[in-house]
């Protein structure tokens, strides 16, 4: 009913406004007529030259036979009556003013004052309205979070120890005598640090629906404005909303964009931002006690938050959330699968170990893309193959099977993919192949998918020279087939791969004889030559080089070598377009690969890993 009651005040403010613009219109027009004496007027009826009037009261408007109008004013006798009648002229009488005059008149008066008027109590209403759907800059933007679909801590998966420590809090607040017993105290803040895409958000959500406690959501963003003073003020607000609830939790998302170092930057934006942290920090530990309100921060840039944000008193716990593992990862698409149809060939664990590195997001992601894969092949099940499709998009690109290639750029691409196959397949130390293609994806032309066995925490020596050596197989077969001068760009981003993973073991990992276990940072290397003399840096340059080059060597003796196997290979994926890595392998044991007739060059087939 209220809904209907403001629709119909806006339709009524819409007409009013409509009625007065026609008015304004109208009485516009009215004014363009010819003001005229009752003299001429009466000059102008004995020449004939008046077509019709109109008289009201002693007012006399009417029109020329030339067509113009005018108007005029005097006294209406019986003699002008019969001199209108002999001439043949039309006359009409109006009595008294019409009501559109009228009702003009009074809009014109009063519309304007009334919307003025309307205005201010709008303004005054929603001042005054309480809660969260305050328009003043002053309140605080934090938004209760209601009672709907919750989500528990079993909706979670993948990132178990971040979990225990927020399951805690949660016991802090519903059996607070359990811990005070032994003088224990609730934490007064929490942050979670972690890549974007990790869970950071889907744990605070989690809290709410744990809790049972009220919980206020703001993100970082909301408590800066233009207007000074404002995000001070929506700080001050919001921990009194969190006093009035307490105990409650305040979920800050982003708290970066509001808790930045103190002193970086110039101008005025920059004043209000430290403004509205130095609040932030006052409210969080300050005089005043904050008894039963928690802060609850996420962040994924650690590294930029002021050090007096960081401190205990404020933030008592820092929670890292990584990149689940494989067992994580398991348990994050179990989750995401339940909610669409799969077939009985989908492994979960053969998923989750080709997805290293994979966010719960992009996961998520995943499971969303093999759905919608199915569903364009008209399948009512989602299949293995639809998420081996789905992995591949997400990881390498969709394929660009559009672009117009000439035959010898597709034999050019096929040796240099055929050559980072060979190279990979003779290095112990290299991760396994996955898949080989020389169809375009992304920005590639082709490429070569490997995937690691396990989750790696560290890298040895041996696999990082494997890597390097496995990214210049490309280069070395383009030389050996095609010639020096024939060598292509398409190995620009396994040149830069090696540079920068030699560099890296040179100046980060100390994995040089001549440099030796000694730091030195880009910047350093780049701009500051008084830690740093012209003499190493030249060493740096020679060891980086020397590097990359053992490894070229490497891959050029390896593929010189195994030449009939570059070669068997390049043929195969000019045939198929895409090798599985059971397939290379099967090739170079010298089996040949047999495919039904159904299965054209677009089916991407699943390897066994």
């Amino acid at each position: 009913m209220k809904k209907f009651l403001e629709g119909l005040l806006i339709w009524l403010v819409i007409i009013v406004l409509i009625s007065v613009a026609y008015i304004q219109f109208s009485g516009s027009i009215g004014k363009s007529k010819t003001t005229i004496p009752f003299s001429e007027f009466l000059t102008r009826l004995e020449d004939n030259d008046i077509e019709n009037i109109t008289i009201r009261n002693q007012s006399i408007e009417g029109k020329f036979r030339d067509g113009s109008a005018f108007n005029s004013s005097g006294v209406i006798y019986s003699d002008l009556i019969k001199s209108l009648h002999d001439r043949k002229v039309k006359f009409f009488f109006s009595i008294g003013d019409s009501a559109i005059g009228i009702i003009g008149g009074l809009l014109i008066q009063w519309v304007p004052t009334l919307i003025f008027i309307g205005l201010l109590l709008f303004l005054f209403k929603q001042t005054q309205a309480g809660g969260n759907r305050t328009i003043s800059f002053g309140k605080s933007k934090a938004r209760l979070m209601t009672t709907g679909k919750k989500v528990t801590f079993d909706d979670v998966a993948g990132i178990d120890e971040a979990k225990e420590e927020l399951v805690e809090i949660v016991d802090f607040l519903k059996q607070r005598q359990k811990f005070q017993v032994l003088g224990g105290k609730i934490p007064k803040g929490c942050l979670l640090i972690g890549s974007p895409g990790t869970g950071k958000t889907l744990l605070a959500r989690a809290i709410a629906g744990e809790a049972n406690v009220p919980f206020f959501s703001i993100s970082g963003s909301d408590f800066v404005e233009m207007f000074v003073g404002v995000g001070a003020s929506r700080v001050r607000d919001m921990f009194d909303q969190g006093k009035k609830n307490a105990p409650c939790i305040i979920f800050i998302d982003e708290i970066d964009a509001v808790g930045r170092h103190r002193g970086i930057g110039l101008g005025g934006g920059n004043d209000e931002r430290e403004q509205t942290l130095n609040q932030l920090l006052v409210e969080m530990d300050g005089f005043e006690s904050n008894e039963g309100v928690i802060i609850i921060a996420a962040t994924n840039r650690p590294d930029v938050l002021d050090p007096a944000l960081l401190r205990p008193g404020r933030f008592d716990r820092q929670i890292t959330i990584s990149l689940p593992d494989i067992n994580g990862r398991e348990r994050i698409l179990n989750t995401h699968i339940k909610k669409i149809s799969i077939a009985p060939d989908v492994n979960v664990k053969t998923v989750a170990r080709g997805t290293p590195g994979f966010s719960g997001a992009d996961l998520a992601n995943l499971v969303n893309e093999s759905a919608l894969i199915a569903a364009r092949r008209n399948k009512k099940i989602v299949t293995m193959d639809d998420f081996e499709y789905a992995r591949d998009k997400v990881m390498m690109g969709m394929e660009r099977r559009s672009l117009v290639i000439t035959e010898e750029e597709k034999k050019l691409t096929a040796y240099h993919e055929a050559g980072h196959a060979v190279v990979s397949v003779n290095m112990p130390a290299s991760d396994p192949i996955h898949k080989a293609t020389i169809i375009p994806r992304g920005r590639a032309l082709g490429l070569v998918m490997r995937l690691p066995e396990t989750d790696r925490v560290s890298l040895t020596r041996e696999k990082m020279l494997a890597d390097i050596t496995v990214a210049m197989g490309g280069r070395v077969a383009e030389e050996l087939i095609f010639g020096y001068d024939k060598v292509t760009s398409g190995a620009s981003s396994d040149i830069k791969l090696a540079s920068d993973l030699s560099r890296s073991m040179v100046t980060k990992w100390g994995m040089s004889d001549k440099i030796g276990p000694i730091y030195h940072n880009r910047e350093q290397i780049t701009h500051d030559s008084e830690t740093i003399s012209e003499d190493t840096l030249r060493l740096i340059d020679e060891e980086v080089k020397k590097v990359v080059f053992s490894c070229y060597e490497k891959a050029k003796d390896i593929l010189t070598k195994r030449r009939k196997d570059l070669e068997l290979i390049a043929e195969n994926l000019l045939e198929f377009e895409t090798l599985t890595g059971d397939e290379i392998r099967d090739i170079l044991s010298g089996k040949k690969i047999v495919r039904n007739e159904n299965e054209g060059k677009e089916e991407i087939r699943r390897s066994s890993l």
